[in-house]
């Protein structure tokens, strides 16, 4: 059957918002933006097949023209030959790829309380589809080693830079001491090429994290800078029985025929949705494969790790059981149909394969055709279990297990001195926004019409062309701190209001800080409630998962609905014209980083940073 399409003439302005984000936050597990996308359930394969042929992987260059890969529409009239206002940038520009060492899969490094590892940033070849790039990875790897350690332990970490770049690493999610953060120009210099630097990491909480680095990384992480960190709890209860493990790193490249399409120079490029690949990459493979047999668990340990693409996964059809996420496991193990996850995030779901067959690892998403005026849904096929064999003699042990939705009663007694903080007013709020200068004109008018429509999440980029000629020499995404500004968001549309222009005037007056000029100071030991409202009011507005260095925090709730299975996070995902209330503990003193884990969004600007002392 031919794909269905929706035009949604009938689904403009706030309306449309609201219906969408309805759409997108429906279940109880909207605390965590656990929903499935909305999907066409009845799709065929042929179908299906049809939509993805419909978009080319490659771009195709006409009389100067770019058109960027994976679009369905072409560069607009007035713009063909225009570019980027960056010269192109790729890895190991040069450099006699003759003498490159491919890259290999990545390894397993268990260290123990004092070990010391060296790892370097290295200039390497990869083959993917056919094709060789050349790219970076930490020790010739993809993606870098999976540091596996116990939980309270500490190593040390020497690190060599041999890229073209300065870099540097960042523990997300660790809390960590302040000075091997990572961060360039606050926590330490950057490295330069062919410079060391030598962390100390210490592992306080159980979880799952990763490595990655802090300077361009829109560049770097994206050209195959990246690595897991496995910290295996203390505790013996920390999991439910399964057979075996699986960690992925969900990721997109984005390919222009036989070569990488360039990154920017001196800025990003991309900078207004941030660059979606058009190849699909899982542990830095275009298809990821397991067997099993019939009956078995499997623990997987997914982080997504691309510059902007959120994935919404499933294993065709069965349900996951949820059980932790980026620092801590949930008050209460849960279903789910779907995975949400952002850039950044982690999750540990627990999936049970009963019987034999052939089950794709799919993202499927309802993306939107702006320029059309259609939704469309888009299904990536991501890799496949195959399961196979006779069933393991533990099957009915393993499914008992697994139907049971445990509770964290460990987590539940820490939680019991935050409760007190729930319902107090928030301390802190943050608007997300935008500011966007010096485009060509006929790009801005295009945006403008783009945004009659504003999804809550982007999940494919629906105007490409555009975003690849913002850069954030023009595109200035904001953190604007408007702590004890009556009304600091305006209404719901606020680009239709008297009031948003009386409350634009008052800011005038008196501008709220902005992105470097925040200046938060806490003392160790502060429960802080923090407000972060995304402005579906902006020229574009964007979703944006927020993360927090050092610190851990709980999501209270969304748009006013509290969340009733908390867990510690690092990063959120805040929906356009949303608004999430998180509780941060300052349990870690230094300055530290709070910023939109979009790299682009990152490189634009939409970053601050707080004390804690």
């Amino acid at each position: 059957m031919p794909s269905p399409v929706v035009r949604f003439f009938a689904l403009r302005g706030p309306a449309a918002f609201a219906l969408a984000a309805a759409a997108a936050l429906a279940t109880p597990a909207a605390a965590l933006a656990h929903s499935p996308a909305p999907q066409d359930t009845a799709r065929s394969g042929a179908a299906t097949m049809q939509m993805q042929m419909a978009m080319p992987m490659d771009s195709v260059r006409t009389s100067g023209e770019m058109i960027i890969p994976m679009l369905r529409n072409p560069m607009l009239p007035g713009l063909r030959g225009v570019s980027p206002s960056v010269d192109p940038f790729l890895p190991g520009e040069g450099i006699d790829t003759a003498s490159l060492a491919w890259a290999t899969p990545r390894e397993i490094v268990h260290l123990a309380d004092g070990d010391t590892i060296a790892l370097e940033a290295r200039i390497v070849k990869r083959r993917i589809g056919g094709r060789t790039f050349v790219m970076y990875g930490f020790n010739g790897q993809y993606p870098g080693p999976l540091l596996r350690v116990g939980q309270h332990t500490r190593v040390v970490v020497r690190f060599r830079n041999a890229i073209d770049l300065p870099s540097t690493i960042h523990w997300h999610g660790l809390r960590l001491d302040n000075r091997f953060d990572g961060v360039p120009d606050v926590t330490q210099p950057p490295v330069p090429p062919g410079g060391e630097f030598t962390y100390e990491i210490v592992f306080p909480d159980a979880g799952l994290y990763w490595y990655h680095p802090h300077v361009r990384e829109d560049i770097q992480q994206d050209g195959g800078l990246y690595g897991n960190m496995m910290v295996d709890p203390a505790r013996d209860d920390y999991f439910g029985p399964a057979s075996r493990e699986e960690f992925i790193m969900v990721d997109d490249l984005l390919v222009d025929g036989d070569e990488l399409l360039p990154w920017g120079r001196g800025a990003a490029n991309f900078s207004i949705m941030g660059r979606f690949g058009n190849v699909m990459l899982v542990n830095g493979e275009e298809r990821y494969g397991a067997t099993v047999r019939p009956g078995e668990v499997v623990r997987f340990f997914v982080t997504n790790v691309s510059n902007t693409r959120s994935y919404n996964l499933n294993f065709a059809g069965h349900e996951m059981k949820l059980v932790a996420t980026d620092l801590s496991r949930f008050e209460r193990e849960m279903m789910v149909e779907s995975l949400v996850i952002a850039p950044a995030e982690r999750y540990i779901v627990e999936v049970r394969f009963p019987r034999t067959g052939t089950f794709a690892l799919l993202n499927q998403v309802q993306a939107v055709d702006h320029m059309r005026g259609e939704f469309y849904t888009a299904i990536d096929t991501l890799g496949a279990v195959t399961v196979a064999g006779n069933p393991v003699e533990e099957a009915d042990d393993l499914a008992a297990a697994h139907a049971r939705m445990r509770p964290d009663s460990v987590l539940a007694v820490e939680l019991a001195r935050f409760r007190p903080h729930f319902d107090r007013p928030p301390d802190r709020e943050l608007l997300l926004t935008v500011d966007i200068e010096g485009l060509p004109i006929l790009v801005q008018q295009f945006i403008s019409i783009d945004t009659i429509y504003r999804p809550p999440v982007e999940w494919t980029d629906g105007m490409p062309n555009m975003n690849w000629l913002s850069t954030s020499n023009e595109v200035r995404w904001i953190l604007r701190d408007v702590t004890g500004q009556s009304n600091p968001f305006g209404p719901a549309d606020a680009r239709d209001s008297v009031v948003a222009a009386d409350a634009a005037h008052a800011a005038d007056a008196a501008p709220a800080p902005e992105n470097a000029e925040i200046d938060w100071r806490f003392s160790l030991g502060d429960v802080v409630r923090i407000r972060l409202r995304n402005d579906a009011g902006a020229f574009h507005p964007m979703h944006h998962p927020i993360h927090l260095h050092g610190q851990r925090f709980l999501v209270l709730s969304r748009d006013g609905v509290p969340n009733r299975n908390l867990a510690w996070k690092d990063t959120v995902l805040v929906p356009v014209g949303s608004t999430v209330d998180i509780l941060m503990e300052a349990s870690n003193p230094g300055e530290w980083m709070i910023h939109c884990h979009i790299a682009e969004h990152l490189d634009a600007g939409m970053m601050g940073s707080f004390w804690v002392r």
